[in-house]
């Protein structure tokens, strides 16, 4: 059993997925209600189950079965490893929150849940990286071929990934082997971390703690995104980005230089601020 400090910790995050859980369905009753024709659906994902990871596990053995792989398997697997680590719950309605204060098309926890395949992903992947850990490889990259075949985010089982993330959009997001990524970073669409070539080894970037990566931005190498760091939509990055920096362009380059680049004091992850950069260019001009 936990104690001390471990305790607290543990009890603030059940008393945070128990809130989050009421709210999702007492968004589901009042959709419900609202919607008759999804009254069926509702019930059978949300509103049957006693509990979040056992609604998240029908839901994600359902959008990720095949006529081979089914979904009571798949519904086992998930609720088994919600069930039987805590680290995995928390990071769920961390994910939950992230899109729901960072997103204003997030209309609520239930639509979060149900509809956006970023959040999905992430969770399903959350499973196959442990079990990836658990030396259950064959598994484990079956079940990243199913996420990118059915959300079109493709992210290797051996990734490290954080909490508090938003997968925005999520199409086209390729994450590669060594990548990692911190807590409280949000990523849009069409963002690549991936090697530079036929490199073995650690070979993937490394993206700090509160940093926004914005849409079809690229980002290669063993390199450092550091902590609340920005990257441009459709930049390409090669080399280190300094921590509260904006990196923009292609080749990317630093707002302000290199010697004195500019920094923001916000966490753009956090406040998905993505062009107050363009006041600071002086030839910046349509």
């Amino acid at each position: 059993m936990p104690t001390g400090l471990t305790a607290a910790h543990a009890a603030v995050a059940t008393d945070d997925e128990g809130w989050v859980w009421a709210q999702i369905k007492a968004e589901a009753r009042r959709d419900a209600e609202s919607e008759p024709a999804l009254a069926s659906y509702l019930y059978s994902t949300i509103l049957s189950h006693s509990s979040l990871e056992r609604s998240l596990s029908f839901h994600l053995g359902n959008k990720l079965c095949s006529s081979t792989l089914l979904s009571t398997l798949l519904y086992d697997l998930f609720l088994n490893a919600f069930s039987s680590d805590p680290s995995l719950r928390s990071a769920a309605v961390a994910d939950l929150r992230a899109a729901r204060e960072r997103d204003p098309a997030c209309v609520s926890y239930s639509h979060c849940l149900l509809n956006y395949k970023g959040f999905l992903a992430c969770q399903a992947h959350r499973v196959a990286h442990l079990l990836w850990r658990q030396s259950r490889r064959p598994l484990a990259l079956a079940l990243h071929s199913r996420i990118a075949d059915v959300f079109a985010v493709d992210i290797h089982p051996a990734a490290r990934i954080g909490k508090g993330i938003l997968f925005d959009h999520a199409t086209g997001m390729v994450v590669g082997e060594t990548a990692v990524i911190g807590n409280n970073v949000s990523i849009l669409h069409h963002v690549t971390l991936g090697g530079t070539g036929k490199v073995g080894g650690d070979r993937h970037p490394k993206i700090g703690d509160g940093v926004l990566i914005g849409a079809g931005a690229t980002i290669l190498g063993n390199i450092k995104i550091g902590e609340g760091a920005k990257v441009g939509a459709g930049s390409v990055v090669l080399i280190d980005v300094p921590p509260q920096t904006t990196a923009v362009g292609n080749p990317a380059r630093l707002v302000g230089g290199k010697e004195t680049p500019s920094k923001h004091e916000d966490v753009p992850g956090e406040s998905m601020d993505h062009t107050s950069f363009i006041s600071e260019w002086s030839d910046y001009i349509i």
